[in-house]
C-alpha cells in the first residue's frame, strides 16, 4: 500500500504517482467512472450533436457567402442555444466537481483507512456531505483566487514582447496550479476555512521551516511541469487529428472551382469525425487529470510534516503490535 505521509525527492514525486495508478488503479478508475463515466458520456454527445450542428450552420453560410444567414440562425434559434448552453455548463460542472473532489476524498479515506476496497458510494458520500464547502470553495476561486490569477498571467503575456513573459509564464502556470491543488487538498483534509487553506497552499510552496536545508519549492513545480508535459503530449495527439481533418477538408472546398463540390467542409461523415474525435479528446483530458490532482495530492502530504511522525509512531506500534 501506498505510504502517503513522507518526504519524497522530486523523483519519488513522480514514480510514486505512477505507483499510485499501478497499486490502485483498478478500483480508483472503477470507482470514478461510476460517479463521472455517464456525465462524461452526456457531455461528449452533447458536444457532439450540438456543437456539430452550431459549427455546420456557420461554415455552411461563409461557404455559401452568406453571411446573413448564420446570425438568423441565431436570431431564429436563441432560446434553444441558450438551454443547449445551459445545459452544456451544468454537465459539464458536476463533471468538474467530481473531478477535482474524487481525487481528494479517494486519498483521504485511503490514507486514513488502509482501505483498497474503496466503494463508489462511499465516495459519493463524501461529496455530497461536503457540497455546502465545495459551493464556498467554488465562490472563493471564482472571486478570490481567478482574477488575481488572470492579472498575474495577463502582466505576464504583455512582458512576452520582452522575452521575460514566456519565463514567467513557464513559472507561473505550474506553480498556480500547485497552489491551487494544496487549497484543494487542505480545505477537504482539515476543514479549515478558504482562506485559511489558501495562506497554507501559497506558504508551503516556499516553506524552509519544514524543510530547513531547501524550499520544496523546486520538486513541486518540477514534478507538476512532467505531469503537465505528459499530459500536453498526449492530449496534442488527439486535438491536432480534427485540426488535420478540418484543415484538409477546407483545402477541398477551396480548391473545388466547379461550384458542385462540398461547400461546408463541416457537412457529411467527415465533419462528424472532426468532432467526435474532438469529444473523445475531451473525454481523454478529463481522465488524465488524475494524474496531477494524484500527483499534487502527495506533493500535498509531503508538506505535512506535522503529521509525518505521528505516522511513523503509528507504524511502530503496530510492528511491536504483530512481534508481540
Amino acid at each position: 500500500m501506498t505510504q502517503f505521509y513522507k518526504i519524497r525527492d522530486f523523483s519519488a514525486l513522480i514514480s510514486d504517482t505512477f505507483g499510485f495508478f499501478q497499486t490502485h488503479g483498478r478500483n480508483y478508475f472503477r470507482n470514478w467512472l461510476l460517479l463521472n463515466g455517464p456525465l462524461l458520456i452526456l457531455l461528449v454527445v452533447m458536444f457532439v450533436i450540438g456543437y456539430s450542428e452550431f459549427f455546420s450552420q456557420i461554415s455552411g453560410a461563409a461557404g455559401d457567402g452568406s453571411s446573413y444567414l448564420w446570425q438568423e440562425y441565431f436570431e431564429e434559434n436563441q432560446i434553444m442555444l441558450f438551454l443547449s448552453l445551459a445545459a452544456v455548463f451544468i454537465v459539464f460542472l458536476a463533471a468538474s466537481i467530481i473531478s477535482y473532489t474524487f481525487p481528494v476524498f479517494y486519498m483521504k479515506r485511503l490514507s486514513e483507512t488502509g482501505n483498497k476496497d474503496i466503494k463508489a458510494d462511499e465516495i459519493l458520500f463524501d461529496i455530497r456531505s461536503n457540497a455546502s464547502r465545495f459551493v464556498l470553495f467554488f465562490l472563493g476561486m471564482l472571486f478570490i483566487v481567478a482574477p488575481v490569477f488572470l492579472v498575474v498571467i495577463g502582466i505576464s503575456y504583455a512582458l512576452m514582447i520582452i522575452v521575460i513573459g514566456f519565463f514567467m509564464l513557464l513559472f507561473l502556470l505550474p506553480l498556480a496550479m500547485n497552489v491551487i491543488n494544496f487549497l484543494l487538498f487542505h480545505y477537504f483534509h482539515t476543514g479549515q476555512g478558504f482562506f485559511q487553506s489558501l495562506s497554507y497552499a501559497f506558504r508551503s510552496q516556499f516553506n524552509y521551516a519544514n524543510f530547513p536545508n531547501r524550499s520544496p519549492l523546486w520538486k513541486y513545480w518540477g514534478s507538476t511541469f512532467i505531469m503537465y508535459l505528459i499530459i500536453n503530449v498526449i492530449t496534442t495527439i488527439f486535438t491536432m487529428i480534427p485540426l488535420v481533418i478540418m484543415m484538409f477538408r477546407i483545402f477541398a472546398v477551396m480548391e473545388d472551382g466547379s461550384g458542385t463540390g462540398p461547400q461546408n467542409p463541416m457537412a457529411g461523415g467527415m465533419g462528424m469525425l472532426f468532432f467526435m474525435t474532438y469529444g473523445v479528446s475531451i473525454l481523454v483530458s478529463f481522465i488524465l487529470m488524475n494524474l496531477i490532482l494524484v500527483n499534487g495530492g502527495l506533493m500535498y502530504y509531503d508538506s505535512r510534516t506535522d503529521l509525518h511522525r505521528n505516522v511513523d509512531l503509528s507504524n511502530i506500534d503496530a510492528i511491536g503490535r504483530n512481534e508481540a
